[in-house]
């Protein structure tokens, strides 16, 4: 999947546009409660036990702070409570935003 065309911090969150021209927003808040990390979704250990995850499902106030580059393939955001392990492949970023709309 090819990548957006531009990502913009805009206010608490982002702008995104795609190569089709659509255009998203997402809030800070909603792309942290997304989060593809082990701290938010947890991760199965080799005997099958899910390990973290557990935390808060909210974060109200929280913004993007700055956005990087993943490769060719995904995004990662760094957020104001510190937060910036989750990394959000194009595909994924792609389908929460659709989600959002």
């Amino acid at each position: 999947m090819l990548g957006p065309k531009a990502i913009e911090i805009v206010g608490q969150g982002i702008a995104v546009i795609w190569p089709d021209g659509s255009e998203d927003f997402l809030t800070g808040e909603f792309l942290r409660e997304r989060s593809p990390s082990a701290e938010n979704k947890g991760e199965v250990d080799i005997l099958g036990q899910r390990w973290g995850g557990d935390g808060p499902r909210q974060f109200p106030g929280v913004s993007v702070t700055q956005w990087q580059k993943v490769g060719n393939y995904a995004v990662s955001f760094e957020f104001s409570d510190g937060h910036k392990t989750g990394i959000y492949s194009w595909a994924y970023l792609r389908q929460i935003a659709e989600e959002k709309r």
